[in-house]
């Protein structure tokens, strides 16, 4: 895959961040933010500690961010129930941020400094203000979620998607202009004929940038863009639904939040609105959709989601089998199989270490930055970290597809592998 999706994915989690924002909720560290995952003691010498950071708590709602802790946490518990590292334990301390830039730098000054853990994994903070304390002790990051533009600035630093950018410490991506492709829009245009693209927004700052970012995406690839926008305060969804009816919109894609997204469709369904696809992103790739759009089942049905993994219902795959079989009972989310894959890429990392005579830090990053792109056991589309001096003007790119279906839930669509095409990488600046 193109690690410049992830630009494209930051700027659509980072609008659910900034609408809430608007909202001047608290940012006060919570009093639980630190949590230590209880051990038993090591078989083989001494716990190797690793640190996870969440936003756990954030302005945005609880339990928004955790998916990519939980799955990690669950890889690395069957890892230990398993003999661990050569009969190390993998020891694992949470942080919660609180979603806060003084939270972010307080959990950072609490793993890295006071407990000493030899890496951070699955990293999912909102406001992520400890990474440069992070690159300069030089902890290695691996597989965070691209929240924020810190996993295309910082050495040391390893996001789930991969990157490309030089990663100096400097300005983001290249000399702060990020890069996301259009491979969404080719995909639908080439697999359902979609012509016409309607992109919904707030009339508020953030939610009008990402919009523009998506219209742009789509008119590169030849679509006609039909452009909506709303009140945030009082947004009048069913004049926008009637719009979309009457200009016969293919795909419906949205700058908005989930509970204008909820709303929208509400809307639509009142008046009898269908699109071919309604098309959402990875973070609300879950099973909690059935329950976001219950009212909405029109909208529900037509619900497609793109990323850069392989979904977490396809029980034909062994690996997926076994993140299913170790997460138990729970609701499973696309972001838990995603921390699920960052932990085993930190432990096949240390493995090789081991494996070559020590484990140590830049033992570890030199796996991380191997020309040979991973896959997690064919969960992730092929991840590797470039050093480019200027981005490509185009790029060949995979993506992971699938659509909810009202019995069977999410869908895959293709085999992600195939699903690739040549297309252009556009630049916008976060």
């Amino acid at each position: 895959m193109s690690p410049f999706r992830a630009a494209e994915t930051a700027a659509a989690l980072l609008l659910a961040v900034l609408l809430a924002l608007l909202a001047g909720c608290g940012s006060r560290l919570p009093e639980r933010a630190f949590q230590t995952r209880p051990t038993a003691t090591p078989s083989g010498g001494e716990p190797l500690r690793i640190g996870i950071i969440t936003s756990a708590t954030s302005p945005v709602g609880g339990q928004a961010f955790t998916g990519p802790r939980d799955g990690a946490r669950a890889y690395f518990d069957a890892l230990n129930r398993n003999g661990g590292l050569d009969g190390r334990r993998v020891e694992v301390e949470t942080c919660d941020d609180g979603g806060s830039g003084v939270g972010n730098n307080a959990c950072v000054h609490r793993l890295v400094d006071e407990r000493k853990v030899f890496a951070l994994v699955a990293t999912t903070a909102l406001d992520y203000a400890g990474a440069p304390l992070v690159s300069r002790a030089g902890v290695p990051d691996i597989g965070g979620q691209p929240l924020t533009p810190a996993y295309d600035t910082y050495p040391h630093l390893y996001g789930i998607y991969g990157s490309s950018a030089p990663r100096t410490g400097g300005k983001p991506g290249w000399n702060g202009t990020l890069y996301g492709g259009t491979e969404v829009y080719h995909w639908f245009e080439k697999e359902l004929g979609a012509r016409t693209a309607a992109v919904v927004s707030y009339n508020q700052t953030a939610s009008a940038a990402y919009a523009r970012l998506i219209a742009d995406g789509l008119r590169a690839e030849g679509y006609r863009v039909v452009d909506e926008q709303v009140d945030f305060a009082l947004p009048n969804f069913r004049a926008v639904a009637a719009d979309l009816r009457d200009r016969k919109v293919d795909l419906l894609f949205d700058a908005m939040d989930t509970h204008g997204n909820v709303r929208l469709c509400e809307a639509m369904e009142a008046l009898g609105v269908r699109v071919a696809a309604k098309v959402t992103n990875v973070q609300n790739w879950s099973s909690s959709v059935a329950r976001d759009y219950a009212r909405a089942p029109g909208c529900l049905n037509a619900l497609w989601v793109t990323g850069a993994s392989r979904n977490h219902q396809d029980t034909g795959d062994p690996a997926v089998r076994e993140f299913r079989a170790a997460m138990g009972q729970r609701p499973l989310s696309q972001w838990q199989l995603e921390g699920w894959a960052a932990a085993m890429w930190f432990t096949d990392a240390a493995r090789s270490c081991l494996a070559d005579g020590g484990l140590t830090r830049a033992c570890v990053e030199d796996f991380m930055n191997r020309p040979q792109p991973y896959t997690a056991r064919g969960l992730l589309l092929p991840v590797r970290f470039e050093h480019l001096a200027a981005p490509p003007a185009t790029r060949y790119t995979c993506l992971s597809v699938a659509r909810w279906e009202s019995g069977r839930g999410w869908v895959a669509q293709g085999e992600m592998t195939d699903n690739c095409a040549t297309v252009p990488q556009l630049g916008y600046r976060p």
